[in-house]
C-alpha cells in the first residue's frame, strides 16, 4: 500500500547550485560591486555612512529586456546622486501570493504555466550578471530557502517579505545570508513580528538545506546582525507617518536593536495606488531631513511605464509595464531621486 507521494505528479531533478555558479560565474568586477555595496549598507546601518539607501525598480522582473533597459537608465542616476543616496536596484524573481497567481520568473519564466524552474534559475542568474556588469547592485526578496545557493553571491541586499517574516524557516535562512537583510512588518501591520524575526535572525541556527552540490545538509549559521525593519503598512492602513515610525523604532530599541527603518512607498503605505508613492516618498524625506536618522532607506516600485497589467497571452503584454503590483514610471522616478538628492545635499 502506498502511503507517500500520493499527491505528487512528477519529480524532476534540478541541477546543483555549483553547476550554475560554474557555468555563469561571477566576475571580479561584479564581486567588487556586491561586496562594496554590502559594506556601504552596513555602514549606513551603523551611522558611519550618512547616505540614505534606496531600493528602486520593478515590482518583479518578467521581461529581462525591459528590466535591463531600466537598469541602464538607473545607473547614471545612481552615479549622479551617490554622494547622498545609495541606490540598489530591485531585482525580484520570487513573488509570494496571497492565494494563487504568477510566482515569479524563477517559478514560471515562460509566463505560461509550464513552471520550467531550471530555466528560470538560469535566466535569473544571467539577469543579475547583466545588472552587475552595468555597475548596479541588486536587491531581492528570498522566498524559497534553496534559492540563495543559486544566486546569493550576486545579491547586495535581501528582504524577508510580509508573508514570511513570521516563518521560522525564513528567520533561520536569514541568519546565514551573506548580505544585509530587511524584514517587513506583517500583512496585518504588526511590527513586533518583524522585530522578533530580527532578534531570531541575529542568533546562530542549525537547519536543513542543500549544499552547492545539491545534497541535503545540516546548515549551521553564525547569525546575521546586518538588519533593518521595513515598514510597508498593513490591513489597518499605512505606517509611514511620523508617529508610526517612532512607534516602530521604539520597538527596535526595546529589543536592543538599532533604530533603523526602511519605508516601502508601495503596498499598504500607498493603499496599492502607485500614484500615491511620491506622497509617501516626500514625507519620508521630510522626516529624514527633520532629524530622524533612523529612517535609513526607502523602497520605490518603479518601471519604464506606469501602472500594471494582467498576465494573459505573453504576446499581448505591454512593454515595460508590471504584471504584478502597479509601478510609477521612469520619469517620475528620476524626478523623485533628483529631488531627494537636492534636499539631502
Amino acid at each position: 500500500m502506498t502511503t507517500s507521494d500520493i499527491r505528487i505528479t512528477d519529480l524532476k531533478r534540478l541541477g546543483p547550485p555549483r553547476s550554475f555558479l560554474e557555468s555563469q560565474p561571477i566576475t571580479p568586477e561584479i564581486a567588487k560591486v556586491v561586496t562594496e555595496t554590502r559594506t556601504a549598507i552596513e555602514n549606513i546601518e551603523n551611522g558611519t555612512d550618512r547616505r540614505m539607501m534606496m531600493l528602486v525598480g520593478p515590482c518583479s522582473i518578467h521581461d529581462e529586456k525591459a528590466g535591463l533597459e531600466y537598469a541602464k537608465k538607473l545607473y547614471p542616476i545612481a552615479q549622479e546622486v551617490k554622494d547622498t543616496i545609495l541606490i540598489v536596484m530591485r531585482v525580484y524573481f520570487e513573488k509570494p501570493r496571497t492565494t494563487v497567481g504568477w510566482k515569479g520568473l524563477i517559478n514560471d519564466p515562460n509566463l505560461d504555466g509550464t513552471f520550467d524552474i531550471q530555466t528560470g534559475l538560469k535566466r535569473a542568474r544571467d539577469f543579475l550578471l547583466q545588472v552587475g556588469a552595468i555597475g548596479l547592485p541588486s536587491g531581492t526578496e528570498f522566498l524559497d530557502p534553496f534559492t540563495p545557493q543559486y544566486m546569493a553571491d550576486l545579491i547586495s541586499w535581501g528582504a524577508i517579505g510580509a508573508r514570511t517574516t513570521e516563518s521560522q524557516t525564513h528567520r533561520q535562512m536569514a541568519s546565514g545570508l551573506s548580505m544585509p537583510i530587511g524584514f517587513k512588518n506583517g500583512t496585518g501591520g504588526s511590527c513586533q513580528i518583524a522585530v522578533d524575526a530580527m532578534v531570531a535572525a541575529r542568533s546562530p541556527h542549525a537547519f536543513l538545506g542543500i549544499d552547492l552540490d545539491g545534497r541535503a545538509s545540516v546548515v549551521n549559521t553564525t547569525g546575521n546582525k546586518a538588519q533593518q525593519l521595513i515598514l510597508r503598512g498593513g490591513s489597518a492602513g499605512p505606517n509611514y507617518d511620523e508617529a508610526s515610525v517612532n512607534s516602530a523604532t521604539s520597538l527596535l530599541e526595546a529589543a536592543n536593536l538599532r533604530r533603523n527603518v526602511v519605508i516601502d512607498c508601495s503596498h499598504a503605505n500607498s493603499n496599492k495606488d502607485h500614484n500615491r508613492q511620491p506622497i509617501v516618498f516626500r514625507e519620508v524625506i521630510r522626516q529624514r531631513t527633520a532629524g530622524n536618522k533612523g529612517v535609513i532607506g526607502l523602497m520605490l516600485e518603479s518601471h519604464l511605464n506606469e501602472g500594471n497589467q494582467s498576465l494573459g497571452d505573453p504576446a499581448d503584454l505591454k512593454y515595460g509595464v508590471s504584471i504584478t503590483d502597479a509601478c510609477i514610471n521612469w520619469e517620475t522616478t528620476k524626478t523623485l531621486l533628483r529631488e531627494a538628492h537636492a534636499i539631502l545635499s
